[in-house]
């Protein structure tokens, strides 16, 4: 399956006027692991996704993180 997921976290983050490392310090996570979220590089936990979508102000995960389905 060649799904994944794309993220509105950096415009979020953005409209909120958090830095990555101020949101990956809010979450429990590197600025790493936000950067890589934020480019579709790694898929986070669903605990994760609940965390960064709870500091955004957001209340449905999938205002956040969108399912891309793949060939």
């Amino acid at each position: 399956m060649g799904d994944y997921l794309e993220t509105k976290i950096r415009q979020f983050r953005h409209e909120k006027g958090l830095t990555q490392q101020a949101l990956a310090d809010a979450v429990g996570v590197t600025r790493q692991t936000i950067n890589a979220l934020e480019n579709a590089r790694y898929n986070p936990s669903l605990l994760l996704a609940y965390r960064i979508t709870k500091v955004l102000d957001k209340e449905l995960i999938e205002e956040v993180f969108i399912i891309e389905e793949g060939d």
